[in-house]
């Protein structure tokens, strides 16, 4: 009895299952009982989200537009600004240039002034030293001159042979002396033998006295050379001058 009332349930729980699969079957074979498909919602979702990132897009653009307009209109003005700024600097450069110049050429100018300075004062002091020199040793050439003086000429006789070579040793000394002093710029000079005019810039008048046959203001007599070292007087040349009354 049991068993017979298990058989019949399970005979109607299996018809059960295979009516359920013959009709899920026939469901899938036919196209007008198939369910309503879910992907509409999400098509007009994505021409939703299409038409959201394309006004994203304009708009993006139309700023981007702007920006470059402004950009544009901007540009002019920044070259200006900055043409100005370069013109100002170079003004000032030509400006400090200038200036660089003209210091320059006064420094040079300065140090060329120095330089002759310096040659004219080591000049004047090699000068001064010789000078101090060479009026110690006039006083040894006057002396020099005086001794050949003394000797007069008719004792130059060839009986005198010891005097006459004395005299000649002597004047032999005075002449390569005097030769030595000129290479130096130490010079004598005799007015009287020129016949030169008085001149109180070289000539210091001793005496006047009348001559006949001579001018007057003529330098006559010598009573002592004078001597100029290096174009200047070291000593002037004590004279007489004529006076014609």
């Amino acid at each position: 009895m049991i068993q017979r009332s298990i058989f019949r349930s399970s005979r109607a729980l299996s018809s059960r299952v295979q009516s359920q699969s013959a009709a899920a079957a026939f469901r899938q074979q036919s196209p007008f009982l198939t369910r309503p498909s879910t992907s509409a919602p999400s098509i007009s979702r994505t021409a939703s989200r299409w038409y959201s990132d394309a006004a994203e897009a304009k708009q993006e653009q139309a700023s981007n537009g702007t920006e470059a307009k402004t950009n544009g209109d901007a540009q002019p003005a920044a070259n200006a600004a900055e043409t100005e700024k370069l013109r100002t600097e170079l003004e000032a450069k030509n400006k400090e240039v200038v200036d660089l110049k003209d210091k320059y050429l006064r420094s040079v100018a300065d140090f060329r002034n120095l330089q002759e300075r310096t040659k004219r004062e080591i000049a004047s002091a090699k000068d001064f030293a010789l000078s101090r020199f060479a009026k110690d040793l006039v006083e040894s050439v006057d002396n020099l001159d005086r001794a050949l003086l003394t000797v007069p000429a008719a004792s130059l006789r060839p009986e005198n042979k010891d005097l006459v070579t004395l005299h000649d040793g002597l004047k032999m000394t005075e002449t390569i002396l005097m030769q030595t002093l000129k290479k130096h710029g130490l010079e004598r000079f005799d007015p009287s033998v020129e016949k030169e005019r008085f001149d109180p810039n070289v000539h210091e008048a001793v005496f006047m006295a009348p001559q006949q046959g001579k001018e007057d203001g003529t330098v006559f007599f010598t009573q002592q050379k004078g001597f100029l070292l290096n174009g200047r007087v070291l000593r002037a040349a004590k004279v007489g001058v004529v006076k014609n009354e």
